[in-house]
């Protein structure tokens, strides 16, 4: 008797359905939401994940554009590249591929990007929004999270939730929107005296961390629902999560599996913040 097998995929593809009528609405209107893509650089991974956004835009009617650039474009270059998108009226939503070459400055990038096109919810003000419980755009992965959590009709209110990882792009958001659902939130991270003592008190654990199978079966509790966002490959190429997921997955109530858990949210919550930033601002 396993645990309840978390999937992203089917998820996502019914959230795209919906997002289908708003974008008929839209385009009723003559608004077509559109989303630019900016990668700097050759990174394989970056790539890959620039394709799977085309092909959601292309699956849903949304307008893109992609500005494929190289590693060596001078920061200035894409400052001004940023500008002019900020002032075009066919663009809803800008996102920059991270991470960027190391000449450039990630921060001044992101704060380059006017709040109401920073579908990927990274700008200080939509940050601070974030924290004040009036996000105008969250975050793409941890807002992916939440809705797999809705979905599979888990309700955070007065769980133990546990987030491993204190990133800016999704421990620290995750742990502040479990919060606003009055879960009682602990963060972990590398200098976590006892990981173990930590994980084994979560009702709901969400594992973010970016190491192969850190967390092992004996890491959680009977019952505890595991959210793993970890992506990591392999030297046999396959992919696996943070958690060990064949260990635990008969132990704990429900658990996302890697690929096709976390993954197909996150493109489809930037979908989705695509969508209303043309219903808002266009």
């Amino acid at each position: 008797m396993g645990g309840m097998i978390i999937d992203g995929t089917k998820i996502g593809n019914e959230l795209r359905e919906k997002l289908k009528g708003r974008i008929a609405t839209l385009k009723a209107r003559g608004k077509v939401p559109g989303l630019a893509v900016i990668l700097v650089g050759d990174n394989p991974a970056s790539k890959v994940y620039v394709r799977m956004k085309e092909k959601a835009c292309e699956s849903l009617g949304i307008y893109s554009e992609k500005y494929a650039l190289s590693a060596q474009t001078p920061q200035d270059e894409v400052l001004e590249l940023i500008k002019r998108l900020n002032q075009d009226e066919k663009i809803h939503g800008i996102l920059v591929q991270l991470p960027l070459p190391d000449h450039f400055n990630e921060e001044l990038i992101i704060e380059s990007i006017i709040p109401t096109k920073d579908v990927d919810g990274f700008h200080p003000i939509n940050v601070g929004n974030l924290m004040l419980g009036k996000a105008l755009f969250q975050p793409c992965t941890p807002a992916g999270v939440m809705e797999l959590l809705h979905s599979s009709q888990i309700d955070p209110k007065g769980k133990n939730a546990v987030v491993v990882g204190r990133s800016n792009i999704v421990g620290k958001p995750v742990a502040v929107m479990l919060l606003q659902e009055h879960a009682t939130v602990t963060i972990c991270h590398s200098r976590t005296r006892s990981l173990a003592d930590e994980t084994r008190r979560a009702d709901i654990l969400i594992a973010a961390i970016g190491k192969p199978k850190m967390i092992t079966a004996d890491m959680v509790k009977e019952g505890a629902v595991v959210i793993d966002v970890g992506v990591n490959r392999l030297p046999d190429g396959s992919l696996v999560g943070d958690v060990d997921f064949e260990g635990m997955k008969d132990k704990v109530a429900a658990i996302t599996p890697v690929p096709g858990g976390v993954g197909p949210m996150t493109i489809t919550m930037l979908m989705a913040n695509t969508v209303k930033s043309a219903e808002l601002f266009s």
